[in-house]
């Protein structure tokens, strides 16, 4: 499974919802199980299943978030379009996650656990540009 390019395409879908709540979750639901048809790493596909799952639930009413979570959020964004050699975007995403945390111990406990969160799938970037065949060696 390419974690990027699933992260994409969900939050892309979550955005779509939000924006238009007519959005057809089915065919996005359909598209995203096709992406992870071949993953054979079965707690990664156990979470991406759960987070397709997860788009046919009504959204939550959207928090209010302070200016830290705001802060972090764009970190978070900044960090996918990198470029360079892959030591350089490791070095970029080890930056990032260093960012987030550090705005993370600076949120409310409320938060702060949602902010250290957003490094989630920067580290599985990390990993696979560190080895790109995992998380298939790790059975």
């Amino acid at each position: 499974m390419d974690i990027v390019q699933f992260n994409s395409l969900y939050s892309d879908a979550r955005l779509r919802q939000r924006r238009d709540p007519g959005v057809d979750v089915t065919t996005v639901q359909a598209e995203l199980r096709e992406l992870i048809a071949d993953e054979t790493d079965a707690e990664e596909r156990s979470w991406a299943l759960r987070m397709i799952e997860r788009l046919a639930e009504p959204l939550p009413i959207a928090p209010e978030r302070s200016a830290l979570y705001e802060e972090a959020g764009r970190v978070s964004a900044a960090a996918y379009p990198i470029e360079g050699s892959v030591d350089e975007q490791i070095a970029a995403l080890e930056e990032a996650r260093r960012r987030i945390w550090a705005i993370a111990d600076r949120a409310s406990d409320d938060e702060g656990p949602d902010i250290r969160a957003m490094t989630r799938s920067l580290e599985h970037i990390e990993r696979a540009l560190r080895n790109p065949n995992w998380p298939s060696e790790q059975h």
